[in-house]
């Protein structure tokens, strides 16, 4: 790595763009989903524990299944990183 560029910002970049990845599929379940089985007319809706299906799959259940999948990318895929300036260099002087 080039001289003077922090190695922190490497493992920074990949979360984040983990993170965009994450978002990006999550709209795309709720728009598929909201719009997918939501534009029919209402006397075709099915009804899943009182909700229409539509709004079940794309609000409740894509809840949770997304908050499932942040938290194994949090526990499994990131890095815990040092903030501190002095323990930084600390870890490059030895």
């Amino acid at each position: 790595m080039k001289k003077g560029i922090d190695w922190r910002y490497r493992i920074s970049n990949k979360e984040a763009m983990m993170g965009v990845v994450l978002a990006i599929l999550n709209f795309i379940w709720w728009y598929a989903f909201a719009y997918g089985l939501g534009s029919r007319p209402v006397k075709d809706y099915t009804y899943i524990l009182g909700f229409p299906a539509w709004f079940f799959y794309s609000c409740i259940l894509g809840f949770i299944v997304f908050t499932i999948l942040v938290w194994i990318m949090v526990k499994y895929f990131f890095t815990e990183v040092p903030f501190d300036v002095d323990e930084y260099k600390k870890e490059e002087t030895e």
